[in-house]
């Protein structure tokens, strides 16, 4: 399974892409940030992120893509410009006819350091040592992005049978009825 795992935000949109099955040894396959101008107008950022994305996507081929599900913070407009950034991404997705997947950073976390409140230097140090790399990925966004994709090869076997079992007893439920 190839995922690519991105981390939203409008100055900084973390990217890694990895490859592998649960249970298995994993392998990255690129990681880095599509960047843009705090100073240029939000619409021409969110071409560039797609621009990014999109290059991302051609070049790595993933099969799934992985995205951190937005959640409410403090500032509101960090969290529409984490928000238009992720929706570039499921967009991007999407257009290729990509399943995408949300999940929370504190479920990414949980499922790379064993807590949902670890730090951003926990998840790179254990992003660090999965992937048996010899330094956490810089700056903390790319590592992150690289902990999502993790975290979906790892959950994705688990989510499938559960969708799986659910579709099953609509159709059962469907019968008896």
């Amino acid at each position: 399974m190839r995922v690519l795992g991105v981390d939203p935000g409008l100055t900084r949109c973390g990217v890694g892409v990895v490859e592998g099955v649960a249970g298995r040894p994993l392998r990255m396959l690129g990681v880095g940030v599509v960047r843009t101008p705090a100073d240029v107008p939000i619409g021409d950022r969110l071409v560039l992120i797609e621009r990014g994305l999109e290059e991302w996507l051609e070049t790595h081929r993933p099969e799934f893509v992985a995205v951190e599900r937005v959640f409410s913070q403090h500032n509101v407009r960090t969290v529409m410009g984490t928000a238009q950034a992720s929706a570039v991404a499921m967009l991007c997705a999407a257009r290729r006819g990509l399943p995408v997947a949300l999940h929370t950073p504190s479920e990414v976390k949980a499922a790379v350091t064993g807590t949902g409140r670890a730090d951003k230097a926990q998840v790179g140090s254990m992003v660090t040592r999965l992937l048996r790399l010899d330094a956490p990925p810089k700056p903390a966004d790319a590592a992150d992005a690289l902990a999502l994709a993790i975290c979906h090869i790892w959950r994705a076997p688990a989510m499938n049978r559960l969708q799986q079992a659910v579709a099953a007893h609509r159709t059962t439920k469907g019968r008896i009825s």
